[in-house]
């Protein structure tokens, strides 16, 4: 009987609540000992981003240094568990012998090709992101109402995940808030005069409230991006000005 060295990983709590959590990956660690014969002597638990090296993360180390001493293999649920990164993974398969839960008769050589395959479709997610997202903002920028409401809609979503990640406001924070709150309604008046006006694009917004002298809160001359986020935030629109 091989003895095993269990390793759970979460990113976040909200990955107990995910098909990763960390009673999934326990079921399917004991379902692949039982299945071949793997005698899991120590199991260890963390919640750490994937992105940080596994010899970095202080239960990941542990189980290292367990295999070392129970001469044991280093076995994960899933591949992705030991992190996303090919450098990772194939540095951690240079120190200790690899076993994944869910393919447990995959080799080293193996695993570094699904873990290479699994890092270019990656990036290639995260590139069609980046252009689809460059997209919309250009639609947005041009007055499009229905691309400004969905980069609105995605800014207030990225705000409330950022504000349950610190575990809310703190009191800098809502001084901030409230300043740019009342620089903002300063601002409005000028900004609804430009809009009824008839202007149609962000560029020509901005152009409007340069000529007339008026700032940004930092003091610098208003661009696209700044006047779509002034009017998201002050919920203002092209076609609610018409």
């Amino acid at each position: 009987m091989k003895n095993v060295v269990a390793y759970l990983r979460i990113s976040t709590t909200k990955g107990e609540r995910s098909g990763l959590g960390i009673e999934a990956q326990r079921q399917y660690i004991d379902t692949a000992a039982k299945s071949n014969g793997w005698n899991v002597v120590a199991a260890f638990i963390e919640t750490v981003s994937g992105t940080i090296a596994p010899a970095d993360r202080p239960e990941c180390a542990k189980a290292l240094a367990a295999c070392k001493e129970h001469d044991a293999d280093f076995v994960v649920a899933k591949l992705d568990r030991v992190g996303r990164d090919v450098e990772h993974i194939a540095g951690l398969m240079k120190r200790v012998d690899v076993k994944v839960a869910t393919m447990p008769n995959a080799d080293n050589f193996a695993l570094h090709l699904f873990a290479a395959l699994a890092e270019q479709e990656r990036e290639f997610i995260a590139q069609r992101t980046k252009d689809a997202l460059a997209a919309l903002n250009r639609r947005a920028q041009c007055g499009d109402a229905e691309s400004v409401a969905k980069v609105e809609r995605r800014t207030q979503a990225l705000e409330k995940g950022r504000g349950v990640a610190t575990g809310g406001e703190g009191a800098a924070t809502k001084a901030a808030v409230a300043k740019a709150s009342a620089f903002n309604s300063t601002i409005k008046p000028h900004l609804e005069s430009c809009l009824y006006n008839k202007l149609t694009t962000l560029q020509a917004v901005a152009d409007c409230l340069n000529s007339k002298g008026v700032g940004t809160s930092r003091g610098s001359e208003w661009t696209p991006t700044a006047v779509r986020r002034l009017m998201l935030a002050l919920g203002l629109s092209f076609d609610k000005a018409a």
